[in-house]
């Protein structure tokens, strides 16, 4: 009996570290970047829906999207003279999980028809972040790159620095549709560490 009690122990710890990871934190990144993405002026202006409103989630988002895309020499503008329109969507959700299940190869890690699986009472949230640039004159999408993430936490706001670290980790993502992206936490607070980022075989 404790020997089965112990099996059944390991096997949910090594499934949760599964989630969560076991140093540091992955997610997958999926990009559909055009022949020739953003090639015209790196100036952008932020598009938000009706159900974006003034919400501390979306305020981390806007914030610590605008500090990354700066890193590459983007430059939030005014509508008139933005050259791109960037639209933000954000989810959480709680995620289905199989027992059994390998890891997770593209950006979406879920599947219809599976229940969320729940270990002693913690379900499973997928988060996950989708970026999509537009041609301001014509309206037309160049770019477009979604992060998703599993852990325990059903609180979307931690998530979100992984997330948007890991959607522009490599900007653009050329020459691949799926990538895997291993960050680590910032001691100090600050924004967390790219660790590796590679593509993912399909």
């Amino acid at each position: 009996m404790k020997i089965t009690l112990i099996g059944t122990a390991l096997i949910a710890a090594s499934f949760a570290a599964g989630l969560t990871g076991c140093a540091g934190v992955s997610t997958d990144v999926r990009a559909s970047p055009s022949a020739a993405p953003l090639q015209g002026e790196r100036s952008y202006v932020l598009a938000r829906s009706p159900l974006q409103d003034d919400t501390p989630d979306h305020r981390e988002y806007e914030t610590l999207i605008r500090t990354e895309l700066g890193k590459y020499g983007f430059a939030d503008a005014t509508e008139l003279h933005a050259h791109y329109m960037l639209s933000i969507a954000y989810d959480t959700r709680l995620a289905g999980v199989g027992v059994g299940t390998t890891e997770c190869t593209g950006a979406d890690c879920s599947s219809p028809g599976q229940a969320s699986f729940s270990l002693f009472g913690r379900h499973a949230y997928k988060h996950s972040l989708t970026l999509r640039f537009f041609e301001q004159t014509n309206g037309h999408e160049v770019y477009k790159v979604s992060a998703s993430s599993v852990d325990h936490d059903a609180d979307p706001l931690h998530a979100i620095p992984y997330l948007v670290k890991s959607a522009l980790a490599q900007f653009p993502f050329a020459d691949h549709p799926d990538w895997r992206v291993k960050l680590l936490a910032n001691d100090g607070g600050g924004a967390p560490q790219v660790v590796s980022v590679k593509p993912v075989a399909p």
